[in-house]
């Protein structure tokens, strides 16, 4: 029996195409070793739970979960190139390339499942490739993504905002943006310079589960609607400059009440 085609070492051993020898190689299983596939049964419960019910610890116990799992993000064979000479196109060469999905809005998402069943029930033919989250939110942004979805085709599917896909990028734990110190800090620092604002104050804003910041205004009597205008727009410009402060906030909105 002949051996099979391939390259081979000085010692007649197969090798790769630098004839090294693939005896004695492994092959890194970047913390995966051992996976099934199978989505973690706490995780799925946290899904379903902020699913149900949105809300601050629902969201928390869920950014939890998703920093310390196990992701299948899916790629999928892409032509590069076509024959055409015949009756019918054929592909002669493709590549593997990471999936983005674009809503009617043109904003970006980049999917992810908890377990090959929720990838096949999605796509059966995209190939799955483990990752931790940051990997994944880190990509997602290298793709001009602006949020995760989280097992698009099941009954607990979830869109990790953008606060939340920064925060799993920098690795960092999240924090609803009406109870992030660094958000409160940045609020304080852009109402300071406006002397008719007396107090503010931070909640959340309506709907639940959509990460709006509301910042409760308390003014002094005497402004007109133009004047009131322009303190929420100067205030909103003031958060804006600063990028991290922006990461951390998925949508702003004002409200009015008499000083006290």
């Amino acid at each position: 029996m002949t051996s099979p085609p391939g390259h081979h070492d000085d010692q007649g051993r197969p090798a790769d195409s630098a004839g090294q020898a693939w005896e004695g190689k492994t092959i890194p299983s970047h913390g995966f070793a051992g996976d099934t596939g199978e989505a973690d049964p706490g995780l799925v419960a946290a899904l379903v739970a902020a699913h149900e019910t949105p809300a601050d610890d629902a969201e928390l116990a869920v950014m939890e979960r998703v920093a310390q799992a196990r992701w299948l993000v899916p790629v999928v064979a892409v032509a590069t190139e076509v024959d055409e000479s015949g009756p019918h196109a054929a592909d002669t060469r493709s590549d593997m390339a990471a999936v983005t999905l674009t809503s009617p809005d043109g904003s970006r998402a980049l999917p992810m499942f908890s377990s090959l069943e929720s990838l096949a029930a999605w796509d059966p033919s995209a190939r799955p490739v483990p990752v931790r989250a940051a990997a994944a939110a880190q990509a997602a942004i290298g793709e001009e993504c602006q949020v995760l979805l989280v097992d698009v085709a099941s009954p607990h599917a979830m869109v990790l905002r953008p606060s939340m896909l920064w925060a799993l990028a920098q690795e960092r734990a999240w924090e609803p943006s009406h109870r992030d110190a660094h958000v409160a800090d940045a609020v304080r620092r852009a109402v300071e310079p406006e002397s008719d604002v007396t107090a503010h104050r931070l909640e959340p804003g309506e709907p639940a589960g959509a990460g709006v910041l509301r910042v409760v205004l308390a003014l002094g009597p005497g402004l007109d609607a133009e004047q009131v205008g322009a303190i929420a727009t100067r205030i909103g410009e003031r958060i804006a400059t600063d990028g991290e402060t922006r990461a951390r906030i998925d949508a702003l909105t004002f409200a009015l009440e008499a000083a006290r």
